[in-house]
């Protein structure tokens, strides 16, 4: 297997997740050298997990296949497109600002939204599917990857909260106090573990963070 290949998802032909970590990366690099903008959006089709129990399998991947090249089609030359895993892609947008990202991701959920048919090579499948997206911004949102992503989360979580088929933007988060969750000898130790490592406090509990969502991301995208 060519090293290439080990980037590309099997079902869609997208990029995969693995593939995508490193372009997100490398778009943010070449972001912070050329002071340029770029946005991220985090897709994932509606109520997924019941149109896969319903119609089955087969018909449930034709409809991750097909909704990823619709995806492909309208994002063209504006960004990369890739699946994430399961029902969820991404679509990284260079030297595009949030607010021209939310216009092509809201042609998509339209587009999406009007089919009344999805096929793949193998399977055609009639039936009305709904996406729901979250967009953030660098450096507006976040400039580390694990950050930005999971702006874009939120966002999608909210639409998903509040009706679903929608688009929303990330928002500021109301942070609370460190002291509250950590004593003073955990505080103490991330003081030097932030020193040790040369970054913030502020990133080390960002990644503490991230890493719990990854692990139990199953327990909350599972009521999606």
């Amino acid at each position: 297997m060519e090293a290439n290949d080990q980037l590309i998802d099997a079902l869609t032909g997208l990029t995969n997740r693995k593939g995508f970590e490193e372009q997100l990366k490398e778009a943010i690099l070449l972001t912070s050298q050329n002071d340029s903008p770029l946005s991220l959006a985090f897709l994932d089709i509606d109520h997924f997990k019941l149109l896969n129990d319903t119609l089955g399998h087969d018909s449930g991947d034709t409809l991750i296949s097909s909704v990823g090249t619709s995806i492909l089609n309208l994002v063209g030359n504006h960004g990369s497109v890739c699946r994430y895993g399961g029902e969820e892609y991404t679509i990284i947008f260079p030297n595009t600002e949030r607010e021209q990202a939310f216009l092509i991701v809201e042609q998509i959920r339209n587009k999406i939204d009007g089919m009344q048919s999805f096929s793949s090579e193998k399977n055609l499948v009639k039936t009305h599917l709904t996406i729901s997206g979250g967009i953030s911004a660098c450096p507006i949102d976040a400039s580390e990857a694990n950050e930005l992503l999971r702006k874009a989360d939120q966002a999608l979580y909210k639409a998903k909260l509040t009706g679903r088929n929608k688009i929303m933007l990330a928002f500021e988060e109301k942070m609370a106090p460190k002291t509250s969750h950590y004593t003073l000898t955990q505080l103490e130790r991330l003081g030097h573990l932030a020193q040790e490592q040369g970054v913030g406090e502020a990133v080390l509990l960002r990644e503490a963070l991230d890493n719990l969502l990854i692990k139990y991301k199953h327990a909350f995208t599972a009521k999606r």
